[in-house]
């Protein structure tokens, strides 16, 4: 049977014997065989992407096994209600050398999604992020070393590109815009050039260079190059998914440092504003979990996945001001209003919306959840049945305290 993205989507795994190139293999790796089944570790598989990404890999007959700290920022105390009882949990931290590699024992392939997320709480909870997502990364290639696999799928960030990409009035490409602090209540929000011209934002491709404006944009860079640098130096595959703004049933409502939608989902859910930096207008593109995971499906099965970056998104940007208005109605809230600080986070950027032409080239991937009004139904009919800590006004007293808010 020929290797088609279909059948990677479909879970058409390849043979255990020659998945580490140790043994004579009869058929080209690459092209799969059916009704093989693979063992695939999900670091941090107990975390919203996680447990989808678990429910679709099970759907396709692989054994999945989850190495999670469970964290209570994250999980709070729902341990691991919502995960599929089929998945085999192995409860500890990815830093710790000996749990990880008992739970490499057997594996075929690793999607790599243990870390600390949240870019205003990066900013001051240094060595925590830099411990979790790079050590953590670092001490899971260590173990690698010894028990090598077929192929390492790391979750990346939009955040890496800083300000996405622009084009000037001249119509020049611009890369590296960075914005200057405002002079005034009227002064844009926006990048502008040499001139005080305005940018237009455009969308962003894989090949912008990166330009890290928080400390989780460079663990998350980080991450990417320890994964792309061994995975090949050790006869493994390697390939980073940089995420844009995951959305979707199962996140985490009261961690304040999650999803932009799932925190506007909390206050709303208390009947509250939700609370938004700048005046609102800054643009971003939301993309739902099931298209998330079946990225990361594509991304553990495609041959032309080895050693790349993608872009994942829904292709389609949005205002945040839109988003949280359009939430409010979902959620049966029309007349809570956003409430609009005129502050800046320090870390934050101003536009970045995706280019996905790479990932729907080379993986055959495309956003098909792209009916956002029923989406957020959805998504509001889940958050209407969770019991929420609204920890919004906590999160903005820390960064204000520390003058990471301006």
């Amino acid at each position: 049977m020929p290797w088609t993205a279909a059948g990677a989507a479909a879970g058409i795994g390849t043979a255990r014997a020659c998945r580490r190139g140790r043994l004579a293999c009869p058929v080209d790796c690459s092209k799969g065989r059916p009704g093989v089944t693979d063992t695939i570790l999900i670091t941090g598989g107990a975390g919203f992407i996680g447990r989808h990404l678990a429910h679709a890999l099970l759907k396709k007959g692989h054994h999945v096994r989850v190495l999670d700290s469970f964290i209570a920022q994250v999980h709070g105390d729902r341990g691991q209600d919502g995960l599929d009882p089929d998945v085999e949990v192995i409860r500890g931290d990815v830093r710790d050398g000996d749990l990880v590699r008992q739970a490499l024992a057997g594996v075929d392939r690793v999607v790599h999604l243990a870390a600390e997320v949240g870019v205003g709480q990066s900013m001051y909870a240094v060595d925590q992020y830099v411990s979790v997502n790079d050590h953590g990364t670092a001490v899971l290639f260590q173990q690698l070393i010894a028990k090598p696999v077929r192929r390492v799928v790391v979750a990346s960030s939009m955040s890496i590109y800083g300000e996405g990409l622009y084009r000037d009035a001249d119509g020049a490409l611009i890369e590296d815009a960075v914005r200057q602090p405002r002079s005034g209540a009227g002064a844009s929000w926006d990048p502008l050039d040499a001139q005080r011209r305005p940018l237009v934002p455009l969308p962003t491709p894989e090949w912008k260079r990166p330009n890290l404006a928080s400390v989780y944009a460079i663990t998350k860079f980080t991450q990417e190059r320890l994964t792309l640098t061994l995975a090949p130096a050790y006869g493994m595959e390697g390939a980073a998914l940089r995420l844009w703004n995951v959305y979707g049933p199962g996140q985490a409502l009261s961690n304040p440092y999650t999803g932009v939608l799932a925190i506007f989902a909390a206050r709303l859910h208390g009947g509250q504003p939700p609370l938004i930096f700048e005046d609102g207008l800054q643009r971003r593109d939301f993309v739902h979990v099931e298209d998330v995971a079946r990225a990361f499906m594509l991304a553990l099965e495609h041959p032309k996945a080895s050693g790349e970056v993608f872009n994942i998104a829904s292709g389609v940007d949005r205002t945040v001001q839109e988003v949280a208005a359009d939430l409010a109605r979902a959620m049966a809230r029309p007349g809570i209003a956003p409430l609009i600080t005129g502050k800046a986070r320090t870390g934050d950027i101003r536009h970045n919306i995706a280019d996905i032409t790479k990932a729907r080239t080379a993986l055959g991937y495309a956003a098909q959840r792209l009916d956002f009004t029923a989406d957020l139904a959805e998504l509001a009919e889940w958050v209407a049945r969770q019991q929420v800590k609204d920890r919004v006004g906590q999160a903005r007293s820390e960064l204000e305290a520390r003058g990471l808010v301006a």
